[in-house]
């Protein structure tokens, strides 16, 4: 059988489409029956591509014998990866054709000219991923809008900047309103992110549907989106070893700022400000000055790092919901036992919670019921045979069991 391998990361009109690829491979199978193998969106930096990976199945299963692309870029732009493909296509016996490149692999040159292109489809790669992120770099200076989430508080328009078309920040009225509410409330001597969480639930404010966290609190107040930003801002940034893009004169009490990491900052995040780029944003800010050094100087005086509230320690980890709100229970250790808590309550006190639970205790709940159930059915390698499965993944969708407590306070999930 032919395989006819065809990609197309981005569909542009300069690219060759997938159904061109697929017609111009047809003429190299001479009337053949063949079978088709295509990654749409994917790229060819690497070979995480389902059916890259269903052809390389099939040609260890003895299916396949010849692959045939319409280029070399489009099955592999890695050296590495290329290579471990050519030596896998060797020793399976599979001949491999580039339908425009006129490739023999059964001779010296044939490989030593396979070899070169592929070099220079890195090299093509790597080129564009530079000018991609120079690009990137270049625009972020210059106050252009680069994507990702619009902040609460705001909404996106277009714009035009130097003669470019691109998108900006405008404020949202009623959202305004709850961001200076937040600094306001944050800004008090001894509140805490949870202190204005619980406030903001009081005053039945939410946050686009959702109910408020900490998390996200903080995320507000560490933003100089929302700032009016002065010569105080522009003083603070550089203080902390901030690198600012635009000068001080234009820092008039008026635009908010954007905030980038630096190109050799490879850390997801940080709550230090050095090595940040500040750059003047196009949309005017909603918090003064002095009110959001306040809160920024707060939460840098704090240092606190809001913990991720995933159970652990407990083989219930993920399994172990809240039965009020659905939201996962965390286990947390006391000086004696282990709790079972809302993470819901715990981070936005949204919910009432399960009440006083001990982790072991519902452990050997669960555990009890385990067996009960594995005696009932005779054992898993009975349930196997009894049910006809080979794999034994098969069988976890059938043995799925939920356990209500009695005063539905938690609902229990597991496979086994």
């Amino acid at each position: 059988m032919i395989a006819i391998y065809a990609r197309q990361s981005v569909d542009r009109a300069d690219s060759i489409s997938i159904e061109q690829q697929i017609e111009i491979c047809t003429y190299e199978t001479r009337g053949e029956p063949f079978r088709e193998y295509i990654d749409k969106g994917y790229s060819g930096k690497n070979t995480k591509r389902p059916q890259f990976a269903q052809m390389m199945s099939d040609i260890r299963e003895g299916f396949i014998r010849t692959v045939i692309v319409y280029k070399l870029d489009r099955i592999s732009r890695s050296i590495l990866d290329f290579s471990n493909m050519m030596a896998e296509f060797s020793k399976y016996g599979v001949k491999f054709i580039s339908a425009t490149e006129k490739f023999d692999t059964s001779s010296p040159m044939g490989n030593a000219m396979l070899n070169i292109c592929i070099v220079f489809a890195q090299l093509e790669r790597e080129t564009i991923q530079k000018r991609v992120a120079d690009s990137y770099y270049s625009r972020s200076r210059r106050s252009f809008y680069m994507g990702g989430p619009v902040p609460y508080g705001f909404r996106k328009v277009p714009t035009v900047i130097g003669g470019i078309h691109t998108s900006m920040y405008e404020p949202v009225p009623e959202e305004a309103e709850v961001v200076k509410l937040i600094y306001e409330l944050y800004s008090q001597p001894n509140t805490s992110y949870g202190d204005v969480a619980d406030r903001l639930a009081e005053l039945g404010v939410k946050k686009r549907g959702k109910t408020w966290e900490r998390a996200r609190i903080r995320d507000i107040l560490v933003n100089p989106i929302y700032v009016r930003a002065d010569l105080d801002i522009y003083s603070f940034f550089s203080d902390n070893g901030a690198e600012l893009i635009d000068p001080p004169a234009d820092f008039i009490g008026e635009n908010g700022c954007y905030s980038y990491k630096s190109r050799t900052d490879k850390r997801k995040k940080s709550v230090d400000i050095s090595g940040e780029q500040i750059v003047l944003a196009p949309n005017k800010g909603i918090v003064d000055s002095a009110t959001w050094l306040k809160c920024r100087r707060k939460c840098m005086a704090k240092r606190q790092v809001i913990p991720s509230q995933k159970a652990k320690n407990s083989w219930l980890c993920g399994k172990i919901k809240c039965g009020r709100c659905g939201y996962a229970l965390t286990v947390k250790q006391s000086a004696a036992r282990r709790y079972l808590l809302c993470s819901h309550r715990m981070n936005a006190k949204a919910c009432k919670g399960a009440g006083t639970l001990y982790a072991e205790e519902v452990e050997q709940l669960v555990l009890s019921e385990i067996k009960a159930k594995l005696a009932q059915l005779g054992g898993l390698p009975a349930i196997w045979e009894e049910l006809g499965f080979d794999d034994k993944r098969q069988v976890t969708d059938v043995l799925i069991r939920t356990i209500y407590a009695a005063d539905r306070r938690i609902v229990i999930q597991w496979r086994i």
